[in-house]
């Protein structure tokens, strides 16, 4: 396939904005991912777009006009109502109000739209890491996530006519929401791999979403083995059966072994892999972000994550502006207490094999069908 060109989609709107100095997003990871990419002098502002706000109007797309108009008014009150927090769960259950809480997805969900209109009417890779809030409800925020980018940027290819679409999730938690939203819809299959046992206690192995669906829980201490088993034998057989004529790809980081939300073993290889194998696959690809609760780790791996896309190597040691970006983050967690050199000075981690889990290997012998 003839290779197009990866844009990469980003904001400000990001940079010092915080869901709380006690809450897992209290730290920096798509500013300091954009920051990165510009120290290692893999910045091109020919390809680099601002990403719009989504409107009301394209935002009920999806959501219910009065959810979205709770998060408005949360935004300018800075506080939550008890009628709202009860219907919509703003201000409950991990979704603080915080002084962007409308802005904020609303701009995540504006670039993976303009990412998806964009691709859909000339063939191009997006990296839009500021997307990939995959647990938000039609009419309530759930797992940190208020506006659920990736269903909206879906819709907005099968409005442009795309009607054959692979979603690939493999954040730590299962994808609730965006396969949910396509559960009926046989245009869209989705495929999730995740942790096994892990909230939101959904994608159990045997979950085929009325057939448009597959999912792949991992086991406590899975590798980059596990990772590259389930791609190899799954991932690629499903998308060489269904030929999809774009892709969405979730790469939450919180599946590395460093975050402190998951109790997965990968490196930021195992990612990289799954972006490297799915670039060519079809002619339309939107890489989002996701979770992450290590800022070295998610900004490591989002960063390496447009090398990929650009055929970009990374250096064996960071020049000295990468390595002061990272040497400027914090985290107040045990992980953050001791951080070891690697974070400072290298992109890539070493990659971590093992043998292949038993349970692994069960859930693969499973999914034979689906190739």
């Amino acid at each position: 396939m003839l290779r197009r060109p990866a844009w990469l989609i980003g904001s400000e709107v990001y940079r010092g904005s915080t869901y709380g100095p006690k809450h897992p997003l209290a730290i920096p990871r798509v500013s300091t991912t954009l920051d990165l990419i510009r120290a290692l002098g893999w910045h091109d502002p020919a390809r680099s777009i601002d990403s719009p706000r989504a409107s009301v109007a394209e935002l009920t797309r999806f959501h219910t006009p009065d959810y979205i108009a709770a998060l408005i008014r949360a935004e300018q009150t800075q506080a939550v109502d008890p009628v709202d927090r009860e219907r919509h769960r703003i201000g409950a259950d991990g979704n603080p109000v915080y002084r962007e809480i409308f802005r904020r997805p609303a701009t995540s969900a504006g670039g993976v739209i303009h990412a998806a209109r964009l691709s859909a009417a000339a063939p191009a890779i997006f990296h839009v890491p500021g997307g990939g809030t995959h647990h938000g409800m039609p009419d309530r925020a759930s797992g940190f996530c208020y506006v659920n980018d990736a269903v909206l940027g879906i819709l907005a290819w099968l409005d442009a006519g795309l009607t054959n679409i692979l979603y690939v999730d493999i954040d730590a938690h299962h994808g609730d929401g965006v396969q949910d939203a396509f559960h009926d819809d046989a245009r869209v299959f989705t495929l999730s791999v995740h942790e096994a046992g892990r909230w939101p206690f959904t994608g159990a192995a045997g979950d085929r979403a009325g057939g448009h669906a597959a999912n792949f829980p991992l086991p406590e201490g899975a590798t980059d083995t596990d990772m590259r088993a389930v791609l190899e034998r799954a991932i690629l057989p499903l998308a060489s059966r269904l030929r999809p004529q774009a892709i969405m790809l979730q790469c939450g980081a919180d599946a590395l072994a460093e975050d402190p939300l998951s109790r997965l073993a990968m490196s930021n290889q195992a990612h990289w892999a799954v972006v490297r194998a799915l670039r060519d696959v079809a002619p339309r690809l939107i890489v989002l972000g996701g979770g992450g609760y290590n800022p070295w780790s998610v900004a490591r791996c989002w960063a390496g994550i447009w090398g990929v896309l650009n055929d970009l190597v990374p250096p064996e040691l960071l020049p000295p502006e990468a390595e002061a970006i990272l040497r400027g983050l914090s985290l107040n967690r045990a992980a953050g207490r001791n951080p070891p050199l690697h974070w400072f000075t290298t992109l890539a981690d070493a990659p971590r094999e093992a043998s292949l889990r038993p349970e692994t290997a069960a859930l693969l012998h499973d999914a034979i069908i689906l190739a």
